[in-house]
């Protein structure tokens, strides 16, 4: 005989949307990790029940943002527990779903598997099942060989025990894209560690592509197997890394509080290339961010909205989503009515979804700036900075986060949670096609 709990809790996973379903194993995720969190032998010293909930939404949005000190107040068990919550938020909403509802045994409905083959870009669920295991298997790999190298940087400076346990913990942070570390000082003990500039930006670089990228590198054909999202993606992370390196290295050269403060060029370049790619949404850094010039926070702002690629452990709206928009933008400039690339075009549909994601995304980012500056008054730059590291899911701050009050950590975990589910729950309203019955003459508008 089935219990009535398990039956109600079949029926309302059944009939319920995916996006509620999704947002609400996510809340509840973090709702346990902070209550966890408070657990006397997680922290050194008693944090607050804020404390708790602020570190763990950031663990499981992979963001990084953090009020406590994850080295000096969190415990081992503490820390391990942050690492936890951080894989099970990396691996994906989708993911996490599949699995889940494959364990309970519940087989997915017509509305769930338009909604995860939409968002995976499958089109059976056999290949869906397929992509899971895939990313079960990259994450694995990745995480166990980022940390067998990164022993080599920790071991000789913090011994044997400590140093694997920081190696699996920032390896696991890296790969998902998370930003937090266990040292206070962040990693700028190691800014020129020639081990932690390779194997983390590896990591993060890795996680972030996303794995449908990953699975046609490795399975198809160079370049001529590869699908037009491997391509653009690919195309694009090459673009934006360039950008981010080399402004700021050109914009913080002689900034004494950033690369000024290292005399040869080597260690500058090394500066400017780990913080240059670690703002797509991984949020580690190696020079004093607070430090960087308001031109640089800037870029680094608009770098963190950007984040990752889609079915990836990165944030933001996404790499594609900014290289189709500036491929529509390029079609209007030169009066075509198609939009293409490698030869391949590109339809209405996904330029609608641009759209949409780009107007969510700067009306949500707008709206928590203006909320903030009503209780922040006279901190615009660090605001603004820490809404979009929040909603690009990334970590990287100016030295504010510790500064919030409770109205602005509310409004910094709102930003962080929607910045990690909102575009995937967007994308369940973009899958759902509803073909208009009746169709109105074309009217006339004027713009620009």
């Amino acid at each position: 005989m089935k219990h009535p709990l398990s039956t109600a809790l079949r029926r309302w996973l059944e009939h319920t949307p995916p996006p509620a379903v999704l947002a609400t194993l996510y809340m509840v995720l973090i709702l346990l990790g902070g209550l966890a969190l408070k657990l006397p032998f997680m922290t050194r010293e008693a944090i607050s029940l804020s404390d708790a909930l602020f570190t763990s939404t950031s663990a499981v949005t992979v963001t990084g943002l953090a009020v406590i000190d994850t080295e000096l107040t969190l415990t081992f068990w503490g820390q391990l527990l942050v690492a936890l919550l951080i894989q099970l938020g990396g691996l994906g909403l989708m993911t996490f779903a599949v699995l889940v509802l494959s364990a309970l045994g519940l087989p997915l409905g017509i509305t769930h598997h338009t909604y995860l083959r939409e968002d995976l870009n499958q089109t059976s669920y056999v290949r869906l099942m397929k992509l899971v295991k895939t990313i079960v298997r990259v994450v694995l790999m990745a995480e166990i060989a980022g940390a067998m190298l990164l022993c080599l940087a920790f071991m000789p400076r913090t011994g044997l025990g400590p140093g694997l346990w920081h190696a699996i913990f920032h390896s696991v942070s890296a790969f998902n894209n998370a930003g937090f570390s266990t040292f206070s000082s962040g990693l700028t003990e190691y800014a020129t560690d020639p081990i932690i500039n390779s194997v983390i930006p590896l990591l993060f670089i890795t996680g972030g592509i996303g794995y449908l990228v990953i699975s046609d590198v490795f399975r198809q054909r160079f370049w001529q197997g590869w699908s037009l999202h491997t391509r653009l993606m690919l195309v694009g992370t090459a673009a934006l890394v360039v950008i981010g390196v080399g402004l700021t290295a050109f914009l913080e050269w002689n900034n004494p509080r950033t690369l000024g403060a290292y005399d040869s060029a080597a260690s500058r370049l090394t500066l400017a290339w780990f913080q240059g790619v670690t703002t797509r949404t991984a949020g580690f850094n190696t020079t004093d961010i607070g430090g960087l010039h308001d031109s640089t926070s800037l870029l680094y702002m608009a770098l963190m909205v950007i984040g990752g690629g889609p079915t990836s452990t990165a944030g933001g709206i996404k790499v594609t989503t900014v290289v189709v928009m500036l491929l529509a933008t390029l079609a209007f400039f030169r009066r075509r009515t198609e939009i293409w690339a490698f030869g391949r075009s590109i339809g209405l549909d996904e330029v609608l979804k641009v759209m949409a994601l780009i107007a969510i995304a700067a009306v949500l980012v707008f709206t928590a700036v203006f909320l903030m500056t009503v209780t922040h008054d006279g901190h615009f730059l660090d605001i603004s900075f820490e809404v979009a590291s929040a909603f690009g899911t990334t970590g990287l701050s100016r030295g504010y986060t510790s500064e919030l009050n409770g109205f602005g950590r509310g409004i910094i975990m709102l930003v962080m949670f929607l910045g990690r589910v909102g575009p995937l729950t967007l994308g369940f309203f973009l899958a759902t096609r509803i073909t208009p019955r009746v169709r109105y003459p074309e009217g006339q508008v004027h713009l620009g």
